[in-house]
């Protein structure tokens, strides 16, 4: 289903206008989104029945350009997930044990992976929309938790783990990717830092069909 957006009411939620109706949605994505969401943008909607929910519908995705951009940041940890499953990320060939949400010092990395004769491995997936003249970039707002986790994967590394950051582009209209230092000078500083100490960083597009989020090609990091 589509709609127009209207305007944004709270991190979480937004006003979209449905069949010549103004409804409030939730969004599933905390970032400013401002290049994505505005005024007029055309966007997409997952219907969502659940006892107890305030509104009938996900904002998932947007038109940009000639693009479709998700903007779920639920989606690229189950695309991530499923990916190891398929042994789709040849990075991480090998390991054949897959544990979400695992628990490390003060914070919980998206998985733990383990293989034998194979260190184990955090990784910690995050979800990137801003794409500026075929450049990715990540994050579109200030995000101390986000350098928390990279600081914290650094750390690990003093643990035997073997420790990576995969940024999940949910477009596919990236041929590199960078942090966002416009932004958010300590994530940029963080990130350097993490890869200087041993922290591998990868970065994928994907492409987005309205109803599902689809693994594309790896593109190259610049620190």
């Amino acid at each position: 289903m589509e709609g127009v957006f209207r305007k944004r009411l709270t991190r979480f939620s937004a006003h979209v206008e449905v069949g010549g109706k103004i409804v409030e949605c939730f969004l599933p994505n905390p970032g400013r989104l401002k290049g994505l969401l505005f005024r007029g943008a055309k966007v997409i909607l997952k219907e969502v029945f659940a006892g107890g929910r305030k509104t009938a519908y996900d904002i998932v995705g947007v038109y940009h350009g000639g693009t479709v951009v998700s903007i779920d940041s639920r989606f690229p940890n189950r695309l991530v997930f499923e990916a190891l499953k398929n042994c789709d990320l040849p990075e991480f060939a090998g390991y054949t044990s897959i544990k979400p949400e695992h628990p490390y010092e003060r914070t919980k990395f998206d998985f733990l992976l383990e293989g034998s004769g194979l260190k184990p491995c955090l990784l910690e997936v995050k979800s990137c929309t801003l794409v500026r003249s075929g450049v990715a970039m990540f994050p579109d707002a200030p995000t101390e938790r986000g350098a928390r986790h990279i600081f914290e994967l650094a750390k690990a590394l003093g643990d035997g783990y073997r420790a990576a950051v995969l940024f999940v582009v949910q477009r596919d209209n990236a041929h590199m990717f960078k942090p966002n230092d416009d932004v958010d000078q300590k994530f940029g500083r963080t990130l350097r830092t993490a890869a200087e100490k041993g922290v591998e960083v990868y970065a994928y597009t994907a492409s987005f069909t309205g109803r599902r989020l689809v693994l594309g090609g790896k593109i190259g990091v610049v620190l």
